[in-house]
């Protein structure tokens, strides 16, 4: 490298470290002809984990307002602090993105960027769409548009999108199904960019990969997280992905009531067996403002495999050790007594319950189903395997009982079915409350 700088002056060095375009881009990462040719007037960069996302919109907005031709910019995020940490000041923000000569100064009190040549970019939250009400840009990026709570501000965003002659929208984001992200997938006014996230592996760090790998490959979350591909939810499935990623944390609460790990068991143990459901979930209590309270459930973990009953049981004793549960709970519908020995062989301190399907998956299935739709039920962070079963899971066409779903039924009902506020309790109070009942 050193030899191939060796003709260029420092000032030369200097520009290529920061030639976007030139140097580091990757084709699918350049400003898309349509726009340069103002045949179109928005690029939606659809892209997995990794990919450069935001690397790709600074560097696209400063090479813009750089250019003298855009002077008042929009930054809008899901919220006010990750329009700071993420677009302003993160690693591939403006901030580090800016060389010396052009680099804007900012203000986070006036929520504002100014670059040398006068050029301004106000920062928006999208949780805040009437802030965008009133304000004109001529270029705006919009960063993970599928996070945006409100759609209102994605309309306020364009109506105000009009100075100069030829105004620009960037936006950057996870490919999520929701009604935004498809809305200007089919706009015609818009070039889309899909980028997956190997497209970047050299840029990565080895065990980000691994971990990844290990995560999503070969789940349907996965086609979305690593390979950018817009998923659409089955409209007859039970549960559906908006709905778990509308409530979805990356804590439990610390006060749990009950914790419990749950197991759909295979009966047999060759290439050909099903999995082994074993799903980690616990109870805690959320209290009202008229003093009342009700429970949430937390999915903690999917330890689901395909082994031996050996293995699976010394997967579900681990579970149950490492997280302190209260009990375990064990379908025996087909294994008889064949999860209680194996587990009491393995540690015969353990709490356990058997329990029997006395209805249909689908029955048993659909009051869980119905927890989630209440806003009752979170995962804590990404379990990929098991949403991808329950957002797959059709009861009018599959007769296969899908493992990690089963036992998240079992381990939610455990939970459901002990103590005051169970599902039926909260229902039956709901109506109360919608009749005006006294309490």
């Amino acid at each position: 490298m050193s030899d191939l700088l060796a003709g260029f002056s420092d000032r030369e060095i200097l520009a290529l470290a920061y030639d976007w375009d030139g140097v580091f881009a990757r084709p699918s990462q350049r400003l898309p002809h349509e726009i340069v040719d103002r045949s179109k007037m928005g690029w939606l960069a659809l892209a997995g984990r990794g990919w450069g996302k935001t690397r790709v919109g600074a560097e696209t907005i400063r090479s813009k307002v750089e250019s003298g031709k855009y002077g008042r910019a929009a930054f809008v995020a899901p919220t006010a602090a990750d329009a700071r940490d993420v677009m302003v000041e993160g690693e591939s923000g403006i901030l580090a993105c800016a060389p010396p000569w052009a680099r804007p100064i900012y203000e986070p009190s006036k929520r504002r960027l100014t670059w040398p040549n006068g050029a301004i970019a106000t920062l928006y939250s999208a949780d805040e769409p009437d802030r965008l009400r009133g304000p004109q840009h001529d270029i705006a990026w919009a960063d993970e548009l599928a996070a945006w709570r409100y759609p209102d501000a994605w309309d306020m965003l364009e109506f105000g999108l009009r100075l100069g002659p030829h105004p620009i929208a960037v936006v950057t984001t996870t490919p999520k199904p929701t009604k935004l992200v498809k809305q200007l997938v089919s706009d015609p006014r818009f070039v889309v960019t899909a980028g997956s996230t190997f497209e970047n592996e050299e840029n990565l760090a080895a065990s980000f990969i691994t971990s990844i790998r290990r995560k999503y490959e070969g789940t349907r979350l996965g086609q979305q997280e690593l390979y950018a591909r817009i998923l659409d939810d089955n409209p007859n499935a039970l549960w559906q992905r908006g709905n778990i990623d509308e409530h979805r944390v990356m804590k439990a609460p610390v006060e749990l009531e009950r914790i419990v790990v749950a197991i759909d068991p295979a009966v047999t143990s060759n290439a050909d067996s099903d999995e082994t459901g074993i799903v980690v979930a616990a109870r805690g209590r959320e209290r009202l403002p008229d003093g009342d309270s009700v429970s949430h459930f937390y999915v903690l973990a999917d330890c689901s495999l395909r082994d031996t009953p050996e293995q699976w049981g010394r997967r579900a004793v681990a579970a149950y050790n490492e997280i302190n549960a209260d009990r375990i709970v064990g379908e025996v519908n087909n294994g008889g007594d064949l999860v209680e020995t194996v587990l009491r062989n393995i540690d015969r301190n353990i709490s356990y319950t058997a329990v029997r399907a006395s209805r249909g998956k689908t029955a048993r299935a659909e009051p869980i189903a119905a927890l989630y739709e209440q806003g009752r039920v979170h995962h804590v962070g990404t379990l990929g395997a098991l949403e991808d079963q329950l957002c797959d899971y059709d009861p009018a066409v599959s007769e296969k009982s899908p493992d990690r779903m089963d036992a998240l039924v079992w381990a939610i009902t455990e939970l459901m079915d002990d103590g005051p506020s169970s599902m039926l309790d909260f229902m039956a109070t709901q109506a109360r409350k919608e009749r005006g009942d006294k309490f």
